[in-house]
């Protein structure tokens, strides 16, 4: 029997992936976006299908749905967006887990949330364990969405125990594909969108920090296999690629498969960027069965599709 399904944040980049893998699994899904950071554009191909329900809501606000499973993505996730309104940041955090984790309590279903590495801050402690408690500035520029993320998980736990709330949490490491923005502000979407327009690629620092790049569908799949895992199993758990590349190695690549005559420059690093960033997986793999199957170059071949697409549309449009 199909399931009801709740996505709040759905209309964003990987929110509008993970709408379409439920309703490929057959569920009935509702997603619930204020469209913020999220476009409709993003599940356009959804809007039609008798099984999906699109809600424009903020999650700031309380909300009652009636479902089975609820997975709370609200949240700019990239660093223009989120220091662009970094009060709205926090808030959509804390506010969106609290109004979420209310819902789950009344109506007694079970709710994922979408963490992130970012809890980590810059580590100390390299790669980067679920037990490892991070190394995050609280007053920096980076903070509404570093510890807006960090509170969100104390309030799942808090819930979880307190009203016996059946939680599942997981931390996101870098990732990519289509329906991300061109002007996000994320690394691979900046190289993929500067290499395709011939700019040059902007690498911040001196390009020997480490990023783990995880395809948008491996992910994904992981949050699936997290929100269906064993009763009582609440993580915290690792999703994320372990493979490292530096950024010089990532800018390098995409030059390569994109064809372009490209070059490099170096800005300095913004305040607080994580200089490492791995993910270790051992849970993901004991626990759920998880681990990433697509490689980076297989994964950017996809996204620079994407991007010539999205940048051919666009410059049709402004000829017409």
């Amino acid at each position: 029997m199909s399931k009801r399904i709740l996505v709040t944040g759905g209309a964003g980049f990987i929110g509008s992936h993970l709408c379409k893998r439920l309703i490929d699994d057959g569920e009935e899904v509702v997603c619930l976006d204020n469209l913020f950071t999220g476009t409709k554009k993003n599940i356009e191909e959804l809007l039609d299908n008798h099984r999906f329900d699109f809600i424009r809501h903020d999650v700031t606000r309380e909300f009652l749905v009636e479902v089975d499973q609820i997975y709370n993505l609200a949240c700019p996730a990239s660093p223009v967006k989120y220091q662009f309104d970094p009060v709205k940041t926090i808030n959509t955090s804390v506010m969106g887990a609290i109004n979420g984790l209310e819902l789950a309590k009344n109506i007694k279903a079970r709710i994922l949330q979408a963490s992130t590495s970012e809890v980590y801050g810059d580590p100390s402690v390299h790669p980067q364990p679920e037990s490892y408690w991070g190394n995050v500035n609280p007053i920096g520029i980076r903070s509404c969405y570093d510890e807006g993320k960090r509170v969100a998980e104390t309030l799942f736990f808090d819930y979880h125990r307190q009203y016996d709330v059946d939680i599942k949490v997981v931390r996101i490491f870098n990732t990519y594909g289509s329906n991300m923005s061109t002007n996000d502000g994320r690394v691979v979407s900046n190289f993929i969108v500067q290499a395709l327009k011939g700019e040059n690629l902007t690498i911040y620092g001196d390009g020997n920090q480490t990023r783990s790049f995880c395809f948008v569908t491996d992910l994904v799949d992981g949050m699936v296999r997290m929100m269906n895992s064993r009763d009582g199993f609440t993580g915290p758990v690792n999703l994320g690629n372990p493979a490292e590349f530096t950024m010089k190695e990532l800018a390098q690549k995409v030059i390569e498969l994109t064809g372009s005559k490209s070059k490099i420059i170096y800005k300095p690093l913004p305040q607080d960027d994580p200089r490492q960033r791995q993910p270790i997986i051992e849970l993901a793999k004991k626990e759920l069965g998880w681990e990433p199957v697509t490689d980076l170059e297989e994964g950017l071949r996809a996204t620079i599709e994407y991007f010539r697409m999205i940048l051919s549309d666009t410059n049709t449009l402004r000829e017409i």
